[in-house]
Formats: C-alpha cells, structure tokens, sequence
C-alpha cells in the first residue's frame, strides 16, 4: 500500500479523532506530557488503545467507508521521549509497537474496505508556539530517528506542524525512508500559521523544496471556521488539501491551552459543518477529528458525507 494510497481516490475516508484529548478527559488515562505512546509500555494501557482504535474500525464498518487510523506517535520523537525518561531503545519499541498495533487490528477486519496505517509524526516542540525553530536539514535528521522506525506503515503523517521547514524535513525524511508522506498544518484562527504564515506560502514552500513529494496536505487542530476561509476552490494549491482533522472547539490555541476542562463543542452539528466543506471542495477525502473530538463527532461526519 505504500504506493498506491487509497484515499487518493474520490471516495470518503474517515480518522480516528482527538485521541489525546478522548484518553484523558473521556477514559481516564494519565497521559505525561500529551503523549499517548506511554500507554504501550503496560498491558492495561495498551489495551485501552486497542479498544480506542476499535471505536472507529466499527464507525468505519457501518458507514461503509474505508479508515485511516495515525499510529498513538505524536509526541514519539528523541526530545519529548527524553523528558519522559525514554532511552533510545525504548523509543524505537514503542514507535514499533504503534504501527504493530493498528497492523495487527488491519489484519483482524474483514476484507474489501480499506484500512490505511499511519506512522504519526508530531512537532519537535510545541506545535502551538513553535519555539525551537529548525532549518529543513535540521529538521530532517530528527525526524529521520522516528520515521525509520515507523516503517511498516503505509505513510507518514505529520501531524500539527506550525512551519514549512519543519514540514519540509519531515517530507525529505519520509522520501529517504521510502515511505510517503503527508503533511498537516495547523492554523490559528486568522487561518494562518502559528508563525504568522499564510498557509498557501507553507505549502507552496513545502512543494517547490521538495519537488511536490507529500502525496497531499491536511489541517488539523483547528475548527473548520477558522480555515474555511481561506480555502479558495479556485486556487491551485488549495486542491493539495485532501483531509481535514478538526478542533470540536472553536477557542483558539491559546484559549484551548488554558481550558481547565474538555470542550466537545457540539458532536451531532461536526458532521454538518464539513459536508459544507466538501461540497466546496470535492477533492476533499480523509475526514476525522482533532482535540476535543472522539467516535461521536467522527460517526457525525460519516452520516453527513
């Protein structure tokens, strides 16, 4: 499947949601530092994940669809794992566990719906305040670490980048993987970069440095008011979108990063809102939920597309 993505086709995809923010505020999981990979160093944990991948393996199955599903990797890179007490050898388990879980669940379905595995790549630092900055070839020796030992998915995802150059290291080190990639950025509510970018000059600097090697773009952690926008149906760039990952909230990053409890915002009305969306833009295939969201809002969306 790593050359030939299924969801490059005309056909719906669902995604999983926010599972971050579903393992914590819905199911109880303690997760140090947002990152969710923790769970696979216990059984108990990594049971839960299981059943959290379930939830939408059965939302898929009765809409018919096929599914995406992003390996539980967002925080699963050399910095973030060091603040977690993760050595070398035990970050590389855990990125292999990942992908062996939703592999494992690929090969428990029934056959003739597809289901595509993500290797998920996540900021090197705070993907709402970029602070550590990095030139693209910076930024493809690190996230080269995590993306070899993502091999065995289909893709990689790079989920929440808030800068091109971190994007465009992500898609170098993704090509010398041999694996494809995509690249999703979050905006804020303007519609722009976390760094003030306009998200057309991201994509477009992403494409022309690395001969247009992401096999597309997506959004996420946002909510589809503060991005519709600036997804002009006539632009050429805007047709390089074909997934959405949105916030159930509307507050803006910082507003969601001082929030004592869970906004949900409203599950029946998500579907709703991107139906909107992909009757503007009918390229528009991979559909699923950023924080915030979980099987509801995601059983939502495939009712409405």
């Amino acid at each position: 499947m790593t050359h030939e993505l299924p969801q490059l086709g005309p056909d719906v995809f669902l995604a999983d949601g926010g599972i971050e923010t579903d393992l914590i505020f819905n199911k109880g999981a303690e997760l140090p530092e947002f990152a969710a990979f923790t769970l696979l160093s216990t059984e108990d944990g990594t049971r839960l994940l299981d059943g959290y991948f379930r939830e939408y393996l059965a939302v898929a199955a009765e809409a018919g669809t096929g599914l995406v599903l992003e390996s539980a990797t967002w925080r699963a890179n050399p910095d973030w794992a060091a603040k977690l007490g993760y050595d070398a050898d035990g970050l590389a388990r855990a990125n292999r566990q990942a992908v062996e879980l939703l592999l494992r669940l690929r090969d428990e379905q029934p056959t003739g719906r597809p289901v595509v595995v993500s290797g998920c790549v996540g900021p090197r630092s705070d993907g709402y305040r970029p602070e550590q900055l990095m030139d693209t070839d910076a930024a493809t020796e690190y996230h080269s670490t995590q993306i070899r030992q993502l091999r065995g998915a289909d893709l990689v995802t790079a989920i929440t980048m808030g800068y091109p150059e971190e994007a465009i290291g992500v898609a170098r080190a993704a090509r010398d993987a041999g694996l494809p990639a995509v690249i999703s950025f979050t905006v804020e509510t303007d519609g722009t970069l976390p760094v003030g970018m306009p998200l057309a000059e991201a994509v477009a600097r992403v494409d022309e440095a690395t001969d247009g090697y992401p096999a597309y773009y997506m959004l996420n952690c946002a909510h589809p008011d503060h991005f519709a926008a600036v997804l002009d149906p006539q632009a050429a760039w805007t047709h390089r979108i074909r997934g959405l990952r949105s916030n159930a909230s509307r507050l803006s990053h910082a507003e969601l990063d001082e929030a004592p409890t869970l906004d949900a915002g409203d599950p029946a009305g998500f579907g709703p809102l991107h139906r909107g969306l992909r009757d503007a833009l009918p390229w528009l295939t991979v559909f699923g939920g950023c924080c915030g969201t979980d099987a509801r809002h995601v059983r939502s969306l495939a009712r409405s597309l």
